[in-house]
């Protein structure tokens, strides 16, 4: 029996937990049984299997894909485990019952990711827009998240910028404008992200440029890019183990621990990301034990990658061909997405020389009259708002890229189904009744 925390700690890390049942019914009280169904919204009926067949969700179309047994009718279907005994105790007096099955095998059930509230409530869109997570697969709507508000943050550093991005969030969680009820859910998304630029941007000592309201805490972007270059990588490097962890669980919990130790997203591909990262911190602290052992944790995790190819290409000498191609791809791989993470770095420069130019330009024109000065504060105000604009837009389309393209493409090999629970049509202005009024 798992504790308390055990399962909260499941809960947080996996889809929701699905049971295949048969709904079964009296064949006279079928139409009744399935109303309920429909009102309680919670049960996903098997679609229909014959060729060339459109699924039909209305009640005539679904008593019409009953089995029937002498009395009796059923159909099969997906509903989360919770939900279970409530539907049971819905159907219960009508005569319906909701039978626990087991899964068929080689069926993978739907996928329906926890919203609850907060945080995952507002990061869970971020891994829905890339696709839906297999049923097997870890929920990593939460890390995402946070990974991609760090991301952004570090290329949006500013604090007066952040702040404005902050405020931003406050006002859609205060549903002060209607026009942004729509996206309310995700305010913590936004002020988590102006947060963190205000964070980076205290780092940097940029607020609203380098105007010197701030201190620099650690160093000024322009003045230091090649350790900010390499900061970036190296935070690269951080996200991608903390992928390449849950990827890991993730070829487990789909493969087993065969398919979990010799994938390029499991241990073969942990060792050969941590070899990496041994050889160049050895290499820059002039550590040659360091190198030598960097290199020797990645030759193995290519050795295990190769036989992981090896046992799926099916051997001989085409299938050794194809376990060389594939492992050369799986190292470049490695190099590539570290690098790519150098745009951290990159586009946290272009805030800061954009925020430079307008500084400087607003500087020029600030002592040179009263007419001059009223131009600088003109100056300062749209550059800022041209800079705010232009580099949100840019930030978040960058931080999106790393996330999908250098972190998700670990996460998932495949992609699940979402859960889709039946609910009868809505009616149509022509299902209702016509009603005529009567002349005088």
């Amino acid at each position: 029996m798992r504790s308390p925390r055990e399962s909260r700690w499941r809960e947080l890390a996996e889809p929701v937990r699905m049971q295949r049942v048969a709904l079964v019914a009296p064949s006279d009280s079928l139409r009744e049984v399935l109303g309920l169904v429909a009102e309680a919204g919670v049960l996903e009926l098997d679609a229909p299997t014959q060729p060339g067949t459109t699924e039909d969700t209305s009640l005539d179309a679904v008593a019409g894909r009953t089995v029937v047994r002498g009395e009796v009718a059923a159909l099969t279907g997906w509903v989360p485990v919770a939900e279970l005994a409530p539907l049971a105790q819905r159907l219960r007096d009508s005569g319906g019952a909701a039978v626990p099955l087991a899964a068929p095998r080689g069926t993978d059930p739907p996928t329906l990711l926890r919203e609850g509230g907060g945080l995952r409530r507002a990061f869970t869109p971020l891994v829905q827009t890339y696709g839906t997570v297999p049923y097997e697969d870890v929920d990593p709507s939460v890390a995402a998240g946070l990974a991609y508000i760090v991301m952004f943050g570090m290329m949006f550093g500013d604090v007066g910028h952040g702040a404005l991005l902050a405020a931003l969030g406050l006002l859609v969680r205060s549903e002060r404008v209607p026009r942004l009820a729509p996206i309310r859910r995700l305010w913590p998304f936004v002020t988590g992200a102006g947060l963190a630029a205000m964070a980076f941007g205290l780092l940097y000592g940029e607020c609203f440029g380098p105007t010197g309201l701030v201190p620099v805490l650690w160093l000024a972007p322009l003045d230091h890019p090649v350790t900010l270059l390499v900061a970036g990588v190296a935070v690269g490097g951080v996200l991608l183990a903390a992928a390449q962890a849950l990827a890991t669980v993730n070829r487990w919990r789909e493969g087993g621990w065969p398919r979990a130790v010799s994938a390029p997203s499991g241990v073969a591909g942990a060792a050969l990301l941590a070899g990496t990262g041994l050889v160049a911190g050895g290499v820059w602290r002039d550590l040659p034990w360091l190198t030598v052992l960097g290199g020797g944790v990645a030759v193995a995790g290519v050795v295990l990658a190769f036989a992981g190819f090896l046992a799926t290409s099916g051997g001989g000498g085409s299938g050794v061909t194809q376990a060389v191609v594939e492992v050369f791809d799986a190292v470049l791989r490695v190099g590539t997405n570290l690098i790519s993470f150098a745009r951290l770095a990159a586009f946290g420069l272009t805030h800061a020389a954009l925020g430079l130019v307008v500084w400087d330009g607003t500087s020029a024109l600030a002592g040179s009259g009263p007419v001059l000065v009223a131009a600088a504060v003109v100056l300062f105000v749209l550059g800022n708002v041209l800079t705010f604009g232009l580099e949100a837009l840019v930030a978040g389309i960058q931080a999106l890229r790393l996330e999908y393209y250098e972190l998700f493409s670990r996460l998932f090999e495949g992609e699940g189904r979402p859960f889709r629970p039946w609910c009868l049509p809505a009616p149509t202005p022509s299902d209702q009744p016509s009603v005529q009024g009567r002349g005088p």
